[in-house]
Formats: C-alpha cells, sequence, structure tokens
C-alpha cells in the first residue's frame, strides 16, 4: 500500500467527514492538494505549520484514490512532492492521527 500524507487541522477533517470529501484551499487556488512522502513530513510542517496550533495528519492509500495524483518537482526546496488533482475521497485516508 503505497502512502502519502497530508496535513491538515482538526477542523478541516471534520468538514471532509460532514461532506463526504476531503478538499483543501490550494484545490482552489492550484488546482491540488499538497501531500508530502514520509521523509518531507517534518521539513514541510516547519516550513508551513510552524505556529498552526493542533494539527492532524492524513495517511493516504494511493492505490484507493478516486482522483489523479502526480509527483512533482518544487524547484524552491530542490525535491519531488505528490499532488492530487481533486478531492481526496476519505474511503482513501486509511489513518488520522495527531501530528
Amino acid at each position: 500500500m503505497p502512502l502519502i500524507y497530508h496535513i491538515t487541522t482538526p477542523a478541516a477533517w471534520a468538514t471532509a467527514q460532514q461532506s463526504g470529501e476531503y478538499t483543501a484551499p490550494s484545490l482552489k487556488d492550484e488546482g491540488f492538494i499538497h501531500c508530502s512522502q514520509h521523509s518531507q513530513l517534518e521539513g514541510v510542517r516547519e516550513r508551513f505549520y510552524k505556529n498552526a496550533g493542533e494539527l492532524i495528519l492524513l495517511e493516504i492509500d494511493t492505490t484507493k484514490l478516486t482522483e489523479q495524483y502526480i509527483f512533482e518537482w518544487a524547484p524552491s526546496i530542490q525535491d519531488t512532492f505528490p499532488h492530487i488533482y481533486g478531492p481526496i475521497n476519505l474511503d482513501a485516508v486509511v489513518t488520522v492521527k495527531p501530528f
């Protein structure tokens, strides 16, 4: 089961459970949801969520995604990250845990 990860808030996850799918502001603004590989998580938290308060980590089984995901180059930090090009179907989220 190949996993990718998404950092979010408990409130955003609660909204997803009510709506039946998870979205993020980046989906509207950039056309995809930012995700990470496991080895990238601490760097992402440090760069974007340093003072964000309570966070949770979604572990996403890529074989269950109904939307396309693509690994794309991020030139600003010279690394490749997974991006999901649509809402995340809830059954693809196999674990939700504090981060």
